[in-house]
C-alpha cells in the first residue's frame, strides 16, 4: 500500500501555521480557517489591521495591494503595489509579492518570492523557492469536462476528490519565467523547471513519460 503523502517530505519551515496530517489539496481546501485560526496565536509583533488580518510589524505593504482576510504576513515580507491576496494566505518571513501578482487559497514558505505577474492558486510553496516572471500555478482544469483534480503521487494518478488545487512545490524550487506548472502539480525539493516550461504530470502519466 502506498504511503499518503507528507507534507514534511516537501517543506521544512522553521515556523508556520500548524498544519493537519492531511493531503495538501485537504489542506488547500481548509487554508482560510487554518489561517484565521493562527491569528490568535500571533506575537505582539504582529498588528491587526482588520479582522482577519495580521501584518507583522517589519513587513512593507505598498500603496494599492490589496488583501482580503483572512491574510498573515510574516516578517520583513515585501508586497508590492496591485499584489492580490485572496481566500485565506499565510506568508511566511522574507516572502515577496511582486506588482500584479495574485495569491489564492495558499501557503508561501520563508524566503520565498514571486515577484513579477504571477499566479499561485491553492498551493503550498515551500522555503526559498523563486517564481520568476509570469510562472503560474494553475489550480483548475478549465480544459477538461471531468474537474476533479488527479495528482500523480509515486508513478500512480491519484484522485483528489477537489476541484481547486494548484501544486505542492518542495522548499529551494526554481521556476523559470513563463512557466506553468498543471493542477495537481508535487514538485520535490530543488526541482527546476525552464523557462516556458509546461509542467503536467497526469498528461505525462498518460503518455508513459
Amino acid at each position: 500500500m502506498r504511503e499518503p503523502i507528507r507534507i514534511k517530505d516537501f517543506i521544512a519551515w522553521p515556523a508556520g501555521p500548524v498544519m493537519p496530517e492531511h493531503p495538501p489539496w485537504r489542506i488547500c481546501a481548509n487554508v482560510a480557517a487554518l489561517v484565521r485560526a493562527e491569528i490568535p496565536t500571533l506575537p505582539a509583533s504582529y498588528r491587526v489591521l482588520r479582522d482577519g488580518i495580521a501584518v507583522h510589524e517589519t513587513a512593507t505593504i505598498e500603496e494599492g495591494a490589496i488583501l482580503k482576510p483572512p491574510c498573515i504576513i510574516g516578517a520583513t515580507c515585501f508586497i508590492a503595489s496591485y499584489a492580490y491576496l485572496r481566500d485565506g494566505v499565510w506568508l511566511g518571513d522574507g516572502v515577496t509579492v511582486g506588482p500584479s501578482v495574485e495569491v489564492k487559497s495558499s501557503f508561501i514558505g520563508p524566503d520565498s518570492s514571486a515577484a513579477h505577474f504571477n499566479f499561485v492558486g491553492n498551493s503550498i510553496v515551500g522555503a526559498g523557492v523563486n517564481l520568476e516572471a509570469g510562472a503560474i500555478l494553475a489550480n483548475y482544469r478549465n480544459e477538461s469536462a471531468d474537474k476533479e483534480i488527479v495528482c500523480v503521487i509515486d508513478g500512480a494518478a491519484v484522485r483528489t476528490g477537489c476541484e481547486k488545487f494548484g501544486a505542492l512545490i518542495g522548499d529551494g524550487c526554481r521556476m523559470g519565467a513563463n512557466a506553468v506548472l498543471a493542477p495537481g502539480t508535487i514538485l520535490s525539493r530543488g526541482t527546476v523547471v525552464p523557462r516556458l516550461e509546461l509542467i503536467d504530470q497526469v498528461a505525462e502519466l498518460a503518455a508513459g513519460r
